[in-house]
């Protein structure tokens, strides 16, 4: 099977993008994994693949799968790379679009230059939406790993997330402690770890541990969540700066019951085909 494919990045988190309008595609995880490695495939975090939508009021759907084969429900940085595909390939003249995901349907508006702004929905934050175990809701959990208990705030932006804050991001054990929460058993489908430093009302910094791909350049998803949880928490005001290792997102979010607004770069690093 041989597939066209273009390889972008939101602020370092890279993707093999796949038109599945355009030609056949049909992928199993083997040939995820083909592809998402970086020493004898393409290489990225996540393969997303553009196909027609299953609803009538929306534009396009479109599938995400980790780099380990898994599909997941939702990716922001993937978000802001599709819109720019589909223009770039002429799959659609339009500059707002209605795409469907996994995790429910987004807006997205192409901007000035490489910007795109995304309405991410409404954060989920009872727990058995996220999911994740607990008695009620709460703005923060208390979390045991290894002996060791830590607060993390708990919320799904179409995907699950723990929120923990750090002192000093750089410092943070995302290595180490990102994948023992990634696996911890009160997050039955695993969950995306957040590290939190927070400089000042506005002014945040991020590293994300994401389940199936280990720590990545950047996670908008991650980012919306870091933001919600910050909020709830009273630390931040609505709108804020996330500083990533991959660069700087900002996301705006007013309050429960309201949606989350990502914006940020998404970039077209170049087109290829490959057998698999």
């Amino acid at each position: 099977m041989r597939i066209k494919f273009t390889k972008m990045h939101g602020l370092g988190n890279d993707f093999v993008m796949l038109d599945g309008i355009s030609q056949r595609i049909k992928l199993s995880p083997e040939k995820i994994r083909r592809l998402a490695d970086r020493h004898f495939g393409v290489g990225c975090d996540q393969v997303l693949v553009v196909e027609p939508p299953r609803t009538p009021d929306a534009d396009f759907r479109y599938r995400i799968y980790n780099a380990d084969g898994g599909e997941v429900e939702n990716c922001g940085n993937g978000a802001r790379c599709f819109a720019r595909f589909v223009r770039e390939r002429r799959l659609t003249g339009k500059r707002q679009l209605v795409v469907e995901t996994a995790g429910g349907i987004l807006q997205l508006n192409l901007l000035e230059g490489d910007q795109v702004s995304v309405d991410m929905g409404v954060p989920a934050l009872e727990p058995k939406q996220i999911p994740f175990i607990a008695d009620r809701y709460a703005d923060t959990y208390p979390l045991e790993v290894d002996g060791e208990v830590y607060t993390i705030g708990a919320v799904s932006m179409g995907n699950p997330h723990a929120v923990l804050l750090v002192d000093d991001v750089e410092q943070a054990p995302v290595n180490t402690l990102g994948p023992k929460i990634e696996s911890h058993e009160r997050f039955p489908q695993r969950v995306n770890t957040g590290f939190l430093q927070v400089d000042s009302r506005t002014e945040t910094r991020l590293r994300v541990f994401e389940r199936g791909v280990g720590e990545t350049r950047a996670c908008g998803t991650g980012a919306c969540a870091a933001v919600v949880s910050a909020h709830q928490r009273g630390l931040v005001d609505d709108t804020v700066r996330v500083q990533l290792p991959g660069g700087t997102l900002t996301i705006h979010w007013s309050g429960p019951e309201q949606p989350v607004t990502m914006t940020g770069p998404a970039t077209t690093v170049y087109h290829g085909q490959i057998i698999l």
